[in-house]
C-alpha cells in the first residue's frame, strides 16, 4: 500500500493532530491556526481544510474498521432518529442510528424522509453491523413502512421518553455544525457528519461506555487503601 502522506512535508502525526481537532471540536478553521501556531506548527486555514477534506474519511474508516472488528458495539438495542440539516436554504435531513451505549453506528443525509429514505437508511446499517434484537424510534410512519418491508416490524418499540438516547447523540453535531458556515450540498453534509462521528465515537470514553471488566482490579493487585469502598 503506498503512502498517502508522500506528498507531503509535514509529518503524519501533524497531520492526524490537526484533523482530530477540526473534528474533534466545534473551532473554525482559522482558530484551527491559531491553537497550533502557538504550539510551534505554522500552517494556513485553508491547509486545514485541505487535510481534514482528504484525510478525515480515511481516519474515520480506519476507526471504523477497528471498532467492527473488535465489536466495540451492542446489537442488543439500536436508537434512531432523525435531525433538519438547511443547506442553501432547503430543508434535508440526517438520519442517525446509535446502540444503547451512545455508540454511534451509522448516520444518513437524504432530501427526504419517507419510506424509501428510511428503508435505504436500515438496510445500510444492517449491511454493516447486523440485526438488532429491538429497535427505538419516534413516532415517523415511515419508520414503521420501511420495517414491514424488511421484515423486522414487531421489533419496533416508541415511546414519549424511550427515544433520548438517539436525540442526545445529535447534540456533538449540532455543536459543531454551529461552528462552521453552513453546507453546500448533501454530499458534504454526508462526508463530515460520517468523519464526525467515527471520531467522536473514538473520543466518547464516558463512565458507561467503559465494559466492567476494565473495572474489576486484577487478581494479586492492592485494592486501594483510604477506606474506599468498591461500588455495585
Amino acid at each position: 500500500m503506498k503512502n498517502p502522506f508522500r506528498y507531503f512535508n509535514s509529518s503524519p502525526e501533524i497531520i492526524r493532530l490537526t484533523v482530530m481537532m477540526y473534528i474533534r471540536y466545534p473551532l473554525p478553521l482559522r482558530q484551527v491556526e491559531d491553537i497550533l501556531f502557538e504550539r510551534g506548527i505554522d500552517i494556513c486555514h485553508e491547509t486545514v481544510r485541505l487535510w481534514w477534506n482528504r484525510f478525515g474519511p480515511m481516519f474515520a474508516a480506519e476507526i471504523r474498521r477497528r471498532r467492527i472488528h473488535h465489536r466495540s458495539y451492542s446489537n442488543w438495542r439500536w436508537h434512531l432518529d432523525e435531525v433538519f440539516v438547511k443547506i442553501n436554504g432547503e430543508t434535508h435531513y440526517l438520519w442517525r442510528a446509535v446502540d444503547q451505549e451512545g455508540e454511534v453506528l451509522e448516520v444518513f443525509a437524504t432530501k427526504r424522509r419517507d419510506r424509501k429514505a428510511a428503508l435505504q437508511f436500515l438496510k445500510r446499517a444492517m449491511k454493516r453491523y447486523g440485526q438488532p434484537t429491538v429497535i427505538v424510534t419516534d413516532r415517523l410512519k415511515s419508520y414503521r413502512a420501511a420495517m414491514k418491508v424488511i421484515g423486522n416490524s414487531a421489533d419496533q418499540e416508541y415511546g414519549r421518553w424511550l427515544n433520548n438516547r438517539a436525540e442526545n447523540s445529535h447534540q456533538p453535531f449540532r455543536r459543531r455544525e454551529g461552528a462552521m458556515s453552513k453546507f453546500r450540498d448533501v454530499k458534504t453534509l454526508q462526508k463530515f457528519a460520517s468523519v464526525h462521528a467515527s471520531i467522536h465515537n473514538h473520543f466518547n470514553l464516558d463512565r458507561q461506555l467503559t465494559p466492567r471488566e476494565t473495572l474489576i482490579i486484577c487478581p494479586g493487585r492492592m485494592a486501594p487503601t483510604g477506606g474506599m469502598k468498591a461500588r455495585s
